[in-house]
């Protein structure tokens, strides 16, 4: 029987998308249905669970099985769909308040328990769908509605939060990059555990070119270094500058300076379990450092629905009652 080969529109709706137009959503979407194509898996064999926000519309748009849940517990509902259906994939769809906020403590338990899950975190900086109130990764000192003389709060990085939760998977894209997306959503499709991908996208409404200083094409090559497991961390528009380490530090270099060659540059492990490395480049912000994209850790773990399913067929090969009338039996009884 020949294999089927699927095409992004497979995984469609026939939903009207109400996204505003310009929204990253857009563009997340398109690179999310690509990625499904190309991984293979059948609509079917595929389930997208998403809370509340923007970004959890999604699953009405796509020709799989879907669960539009409640506010900051989409981890837990897609959770509960892995393990008792582990031959699913899952997708988990969430945005930077849903994910970081109100389901803070689902999500650094889901990454932490390593469940085969895909998350998508589409990261706006911004409360869209309550009308533009600043998130919990929106920049320090920005005026929004509800902090109107601006916001004093630190934000967090998502991939800072995924590694301190012992992640074993973190790649970031950007909305925009559609061919860069796919990559990394289709390594994250591919990890077995929880992959956490940070999409930046756009809210056209109420953070407008937040991400613009690095997404443009004219600031991209130079802004944003696109890490591939094995290969130099090269970057710029010419491929000219580097990363290597200053201590305990990263700094950025360019090749010719001062001697130096490729072969002084920092070569990306994404496979290293030691997340030393993979933490310093998650953090890095600009305007003296690139932005990270790509693949940034991929780390083979047990997973949690492999250990739970594991360990009930090894209870189950051990015990002596096997039927429920051994069961009855095996108790104390007495007639009247």
């Amino acid at each position: 029987m020949a294999e089927l080969k699927y095409v992004a529109k497979d995984f469609k709706s026939d939903q009207y998308v109400r996204w505003c137009p310009g929204c990253g959503d857009h563009g997340a979407i398109n690179s999310l249905q690509k990625a499904m194509a190309e991984v293979g898996v059948a609509p079917d064999k595929t389930a997208v669970i998403s809370g509340i926000g923007c970004s959890s519309r999604l699953p009405y748009y796509m020709g799989t099985y879907g669960f539009h849940t409640i506010h900051g517990r989409g981890a837990a509902v897609a959770t509960g769909v892995k393990v008792a259906n582990p031959d699913l994939t899952v997708w988990q769809i969430t945005g930077d308040g849903d994910c970081l906020a109100i389901g803070g403590n689902h999500f650094i338990h889901s990454v932490r328990r390593n469940i085969d899950l895909n998350v998508l975190l589409f990261n706006n900086e911004i409360y869209g769908l309550t009308k533009g109130q600043y998130s919990p990764t929106t920049v320090k000192g920005f005026v929004t509605k509800s902090s109107p003389f601006g916001t004093v709060e630190r934000p967090f990085r998502p991939g800072e939060l995924t590694l301190g939760a012992r992640g074993t998977f973190f790649a970031r894209c950007l909305d925009v990059d559609i061919k860069n997306s796919v990559d990394a959503m289709v390594a994250a499709a591919k990890h077995k555990g929880t992959s956490v991908v940070e999409v930046l996208v756009n809210c056209v409404i109420f953070n407008d070119g937040a991400h613009d200083w690095i997404a443009s094409k004219e600031n991209r090559l130079e802004r944003t270094i696109l890490l591939k497991h094995g290969e130099p961390m090269l970057f710029g528009k010419d491929n000219d500058k580097g990363l290597v380490l200053d201590g305990f530090t990263l700094k950025t270099i360019k090749l010719g300076e001062n001697g130096i060659t490729e072969k002084d540059i920092l070569v990306h492990d994404a496979a290293c379990k030691d997340y030393t490395l993979h933490n310093l480049l998650v953090n890095m912000e600009g305007p003296d450092m690139p932005i990270a994209m790509g693949v940034i850790r991929c780390v083979d773990e047990e997973t949690y629905d492999d250990a739970v399913h594991n360990q009930i067929e090894q209870i189950q090969a051990k015990r002596k009652i096997k039927t429920f009338d051994e069961l009855l039996s095996s108790c104390e009884t007495w007639e009247m």
